[in-house]
């Protein structure tokens, strides 16, 4: 592998990553100045949840997409990817995406780790911005790395 490569890979991530929230992934209200006014408030996300009429369309559509037998639709969640409770974006489709319920990569799993990822950013323990990229980038991973802390709450 060249030399070069190796320096350039981790600049691509990143402006993959910026991409990635510039295209609405990310919530433009929830920065890290506004996280006690906003996901650090008890039932933020669920205040700005989408209506399920609007998430079961949009999960009927990415079944479509898929070419899935919408059979399995009540195996299956639609995820944010950067979850509402780190400032994800609500509705934008780009921030939404199928995930089985149970097993290793399953939302069951991933929802413990968002709600660890939640009261580290808000107990300062770590940056908003931190767990927003741990959670794209890999979550398992995320979850591994993160599963043993215990958060600190204010």
């Amino acid at each position: 592998m060249r030399t070069d490569t190796l320096l350039w890979a981790p600049l691509l991530f990143l402006a993959a990553s910026a991409a990635y929230a510039d295209h609405g992934a990310l919530n433009p209200v929830v920065r890290q100045e506004t996280i006690d006014q906003t996901i650090c408030v008890p039932g933020y996300a669920k205040g700005v949840r989408p209506a399920t009429r609007y998430t079961n369309g949009v999960k009927q559509m990415l079944f479509q997409r898929a070419h899935m037998n919408p059979a399995l639709a009540q195996t299956y969640e639609l995820d944010h990817i950067i979850p509402l409770a780190l400032g994800g974006h609500p509705r934008k489709v780009e921030n939404l995406a199928l995930q089985p319920w149970e097993g290793e990569n399953g939302a069951k799993r991933k929802d413990r780790l968002e709600v660890k990822l939640q009261c580290l950013v808000c107990s300062n323990q770590v940056t908003l911005r931190e767990a927003q990229q741990e959670i794209l980038e890999d979550w398992q991973a995320a979850y591994h790395k993160y599963e043993p802390l215990k958060c600190r709450r204010r």
